[in-house]
């Protein structure tokens, strides 16, 4: 028990350092740091620093596919459902833009890394099945979306959702930019 509880210690410190960091600012050093414990015990857990950041890649993915699940089953028409993730992505946004640095952070770093590839790549595809099965798969699109397959315009409002959270991040001062999320709505126009 005393092992599980000092590898999650490690693993809420990472997450924590890393998401307020960045990757490339964060030693492992500093990860032991703000776990308490001595630098052997990250590689006694996670073997490597690679193994660390996997174990939180993981930890994240497992945070959002969970809280996007849940603001997915809010609503009960497809626009309502899009309107419950566009509010997500703005309340996160605003509330927790440390959860989507480390996004794209990882995202970054799967260009390099096969592990890390696999990784945000199955993420990225488990959020356009969500928003394909959830919001699009029982729903009337646009005239201009009709010659799209649902899994093309699912892919399409995720990769608009993201592009728009790199630039609230980039540029915090600018509420057109969040307020932009709601052009997603255009889908069903």
């Amino acid at each position: 028990m005393e092992g599980r509880n000092q590898s999650q210690r490690i693993l809420n410190a990472a997450y924590k350092c890393i998401s307020t960091k960045g990757y490339a600012n964060v030693s492992l050093r500093d990860i032991a740091e703000e776990a308490g414990v001595v630098l052997s015990q990250l590689h006694y857990y996670f073997g490597s620093k690679e193994g660390l950041f996997t174990e939180v890649i993981k930890m994240m993915i497992d945070k959002y596919l969970k809280e996007i699940n849940e603001a997915l089953s809010m609503g009960e028409t497809a626009k309502d459902k899009m309107l419950s993730l566009v509010n997500f992505f703005k309340d996160l946004l605003k509330n927790n833009p440390g959860l989507f640095k480390l996004l794209y952070d990882f995202t970054g770093l799967a260009m390099w890394s096969s592990s890390f590839n696999s990784l945000l790549k199955d993420l990225f595809n488990d959020l356009s099945k969500m928003i394909e099965e959830k919001i699009l798969s029982n729903s009337a699109l646009g005239e201009n979306f009709r010659n799209y397959s649902p899994r093309a315009v699912a892919r399409m409002i995720l990769g608009a959702m993201f592009g728009t959270g790199i630039q609230v991040i980039l540029d915090s001062n600018e509420n057109e930019i969040l307020d932009a999320l709601n052009a997603i709505q255009i889908i069903f126009e």
